[in-house]
């Protein structure tokens, strides 16, 4: 079985907030379009239970975010009791712990991991993350790899900050056997005219258009047409893709995805206002797996392209 929402997307995909907390201050982060005041979290039993029921349903890809999803003392246990649903278990970090956690996790059945790395140059990466631990990252994603397949590098490129260091980050995913993943700064309409996306917006269409040229093969993803270049490189061939949300209706019209913050509400979209659709007060009340059921199609039948 498979859902499907009004203008015929498949949902295949979960995206569930651990928590809102981190130990970084990214200055431009979007906290996965979640209210930054939400405080009572999904308990380990609570979030098996919503992946379980979602797995009847045809979902069998979960993504666990934040926040910084490995400040939860209880990562591990999550990861455990979920991976029995799925076929797809993943995480984004900041790899701030991905050092000592990068193998417990794969025993616990994570598959694979996505890093934040926005600069390779310790003063750039602290202006943005508002951390020290450049190094401590990077040795984490050497021990990721050992662990987990494939680790994708994200990467938004921001004007003026970091978008010097595209080719640099390209040879690094390619010494390292990680995928970059270059992706736009993303925002709603009504940001797109601030101060703020101005200056640091970087467009990455003349990017792709350059990897398009160099790319000794172009393969296209399914979820939002992305596409992934393998380029040369002096370290060998770099596997890079570009994420492009902004204004691009292909990107929405190809969305399989349903997100979930981590007090317990489906979000249909990260750029959307007022999409919330609250799952944890009816799960602690009792609710049986079929209310919870029509709860989840109901989020389902909510989702629309953003840009269309």
């Amino acid at each position: 079985m498979t859902l499907y929402d009004r203008f015929g997307r498949p949902v295949t995909n979960l995206r569930i907030s651990l928590t809102q907390d981190c130990n970084y201050a990214c200055f431009f982060c979007h906290r996965e379009g979640q209210h930054f005041n939400a405080r009572l979290e999904l308990t380990p039993a609570e979030i098996e239970r919503l992946v379980r029921i979602a797995s009847r349903l045809g979902i069998k890809k979960v993504k666990l975010t934040g926040g910084e999803p490995t400040v939860r003392r209880d990562i591990i246990e999550i990861v455990r009791r979920i991976k029995p649903y799925l076929r797809d278990l993943s995480m984004t970090t900041n790899g701030s712990r991905l050092k000592e956690l990068a193998r417990p996790l794969a025993e616990a059945g994570l598959d694979r991991v996505n890093v934040s790395l926005h600069s390779l140059r310790p003063e750039v990466y602290k202006k943005i993350t508002g951390a020290d631990m450049l190094d401590t990252v990077l040795e984490g994603i050497d021990e990721a790899v050992r662990y987990l397949s494939p680790v994708k590098l994200n990467m938004t490129v921001m004007k003026g900050l970091n978008d010097g260091e595209i080719w640099d980050m390209i040879d690094f995913a390619a010494r390292t056997g990680t995928i970059l993943q270059l992706i736009e700064l993303e925002a709603p309409r009504e940001f797109t005219e601030t101060r703020f996306f101005k200056k640091y917006f970087y467009p990455l269409k003349p990017v792709e258009r350059k990897l398009e040229e160099m790319a000794v093969e172009i393969r296209e993803r399914r979820m939002h047409r992305r596409k992934k270049y393998f380029v040369p490189t002096d370290y060998g061939i770099a596997e890079v893709e570009v994420v492009r949300a902004m204004h691009n209706t292909v990107f929405c019209a190809n969305c399989t995805r349903l997100r979930v913050t981590s007090d317990g509400k489906f979000k249909t979209c990260l750029l959307r206002k007022n999409d919330l659709i609250d799952f944890a007060t009816a799960l602690r009340n009792g609710a049986s797996d079929g209310e919870l059921v029509e709860i989840l199609k109901g989020a389902v039948l909510m989702r629309q392209p953003y840009w269309r």
